[in-house]
């Protein structure tokens, strides 16, 4: 499905054409019939030869209308420009003509409407040969022209075939996949409620769908679809589409607000553009300027903050920075307007780079450049990888949302780089791979191969250090490595698992090290170690308590044994070898097979030790969930 707009100045017949092609009256409002002038946006569609329905939306003519023309024409396909035989190019012809070329509107077909009214043909043949010469170097120089009389008839048949022409050859518009709509017009039926009308881009919708409201962030429910006053269950991706909404009132609803799904878009107050400043423009626009910025049906101020100029002159291109004054929503790639606000008139445009840069840029760095250069000329490789070393590691379906890429083209391009190893997949529910499993949904975490090893560089650093810090000990702690690298739990545990996967360091319980760590004594200090653990072996069952084991070797070592096993602490003054440990519970389990249960006076006298060791161990084993007690017997659980 297609939608075109209408273009052209005041009075050149725009609204009495479309009706002419159409049999519907888009001028809806009682002051634009006793005026007979559009002020605010119309709407009718129209059935072409090839039995494609196409929406038109019929804009303003008028300069004190702009405004609203802008919200019109920001998500058409195709446009309708007019130009009146009995007149000419007039000052919103160039107006409106220039707003098409910033906008890239480069289909459509150009009406020399009111030809009953020429005054010849040689009027006609120069009427048109200015046009032609206008629409040089812009969007529509290719364009074909048809002279045409809503008044007669004359010439609409000629038109029809040839909008119907073009709009076969044009560029498909991208589908993302998920739906969002800018809403041009809000009202109120009786019986039904909210309505609100625009033009569905990048997906689907359905009745009974719950959809979000940005920027406000509502939530409400779809009651019921009509496309050209047809219901509908489903409405498809570039159609016009009416919407009855429950769940809001029409008070909290305006133009340019956006509908779409529940967690899929973000309202922005800082974007990147790459920014066209018209030849034509009456100055130099300099450095934190104030401009009117206009996207899709949305309308706000903005300060531009030139990035790579001191200042842009008329017909220069630059980068730039947005700061929007309210919240708005927008896509990576979507064309702007921006207009002075007094005089009242269209400066510029461009296209939208980032929705969500990180930071305000620092002026004049030639790495901001580049990556806006990489933003919006690179291939989708560049682009997804560039975005992925932004921020990561990062979710698939994250990722592909940031790049405001077709998702086909996103999936393709993030498997490519998978093959070719420039991205990584991190561990993912357990399982380890390098494929892109539902990629549209994909929560995999994806990682670039540079961001990988520089993580890798960050961990082992980390380690190293602190192997260095504390040869004694195990490991480091994986609560405090994570905290030094500021990673969430979820991200951590599938880092940890992929480096462990590649070998780069080992996990052992809540202790990471380097793979080739190991905890190993000085002379001196396996001399003490040697000597204690022969204490131990001399008096197992009553072995040195744990402040005489901390004298003998020291706090740090003590616990060095204690964490590779040697020794196993049972209370806090209690710990035996572990071969000793071993024996005593596979003793003192026997025993209670046998008889039933065991008293600690019993487990005292089996090992000739005191009261303390026995306890200490039993206590132990009742914490362990080996035995539970019962009076003052154990029995085994």
């Amino acid at each position: 499905m297609h939608v075109i707009g209408t273009a052209g100045h005041v009075d050149h017949g725009k609204s009495t054409l479309v009706s002419a092609l159409t049999g519907i009256d888009p001028d809806r409002l009682k002051e634009e019939k006793e005026r007979e002038m559009t002020i605010d946006l119309g709407f009718a569609w129209l059935t072409l030869p090839s039995g494609d329905i196409v929406g038109i939306v019929d804009v303003p003519g008028h300069k004190d209308f702009i405004k609203n023309m802008l919200a019109g024409v920001g998500s058409i396909d195709a446009a309708l420009f007019v130009v009146a035989a009995d007149e000419g190019i007039m000052p919103q012809t160039r107006e409106h003509l220039a707003i098409l070329d910033l906008l890239g509107v480069n289909t459509g077909v150009v009406a020399i409407t009111k030809k009953d009214l020429a005054e010849s043909e040689d009027w006609l043949e120069l009427v048109m040969a200015e046009v032609a010469d206008e629409l040089e170097g812009t969007c529509f120089e290719n364009a074909p022209m048809i002279p045409v009389s809503a008044r007669t008839g004359e010439g609409l048949s000629e038109l029809i075939a040839e909008l119907d022409r073009v709009l076969t050859t044009a560029q498909p518009r991208r589908v993302i996949g998920q739906p969002r709509l800018s809403i041009d017009r809000v009202f109120t039926i009786a019986g039904f409620g909210t309505i609100v009308t625009g033009t569905l881009l990048d997906g689907h919708l359905e009745t009974g769908q719950e959809i979000e409201i940005l920027p406000k962030g509502l939530r409400a429910r779809i009651r019921g679809l009509q496309t050209h006053k047809e219901k509908r269950n489903v409405a498809m991706p570039n159609s016009r589409v009416a919407i009855n909404l429950t769940g809001v009132n029409v008070t909290d609803l305006q133009r340019g607000d956006v509908i779409t799904v529940p967690g899929w878009l973000a309202p922005t107050r800082l974007i990147d553009v790459r920014l066209h400043y018209l030849a034509d423009a009456p100055k130099e626009l300099k450095h934190n300027a104030a401009l009117d910025f206009f996207c899709g049906a949305a309308q706000v101020p903005a300060i531009v903050r030139l990035l790579d100029q001191e200042t842009l002159r008329p017909g220069q291109t630059g980068w730039a920075q947005l700061r929007l004054e309210e919240p708005t929503v927008m896509r990576k790639g979507d064309r702007f307007i921006v207009r002075l606000a007094s005089p009242s008139l269209t400066v510029g445009g461009g296209t939208v780079v980032d929705t969500h840069p990180k930071r305000r840029h620092r002026r004049f760095r030639q790495e901001v450049i580049r990556h806006l250069e990489t933003q919006a000329d690179g291939s989708p490789e560049e682009i997804l990888l560039q975005s992925l070393e932004a921020q990561q590691p990062c979710e698939a379906r994250e990722l592909i949302k940031r790049c405001g890429l077709a998702q086909a083209t996103a999936v393709s391009s993030l498997n490519s780089l998978l093959q070719h190893k420039q991205i990584l997949v991190l561990r993912n529910n357990g399982e380890g791979t390098d494929e892109l499993p539902a990629a549209q949904s994909s929560s995999v975490l994806l990682i670039s191969s540079t961001g990988w090893h520089r993580l890798l560089e960050q961990i082992t650093s980390t380690l190293k250090a602190y192997h260095e810090q504390y040869p004694m000990r195990k490991g480091m702690p994986k609560e405090e490595l994570k905290s030094k690298l500021h990673i969430a739990t979820r991200i951590f545990n599938e880092i940890v698992s992929r480096a462990v996967q590649d070998g780069q360091i080992q996990e052992q319980g809540p202790w990471i090290s380097l793979v080739d760590y190991r905890v190993v004594f000085n002379a001196d200090t396996q001399r003490k170690v040697d000597e204690l653990l022969k204490q131990f072996r001399k008096q197992p069952y009553s072995p040195p308590a744990f402040a005489e084991c901390e004298s003998a070797v020291g706090i740090e070592t003590l616990n060095a044994l204690l964490e590779d096993g040697t020794l196993v602490k049972v209370h806090n003054d209690v710990l035996f070898l572990a071969e000793t440990y071993e024996e005593m519970i596979s003793r003192i389990v026997e025993v209670i097979h046998k008889e039933g249960s065991i008293t600690v006076a019993q487990v005292r006298d089996m090992f000739q030790a005191s009261r303390k060791y026995a306890l200490g161990l039993m206590e132990h084993l009742d914490e362990k969930k080996v035995t539970r007690r019962q009076g003052d017997v154990r029995v085994l659980r």
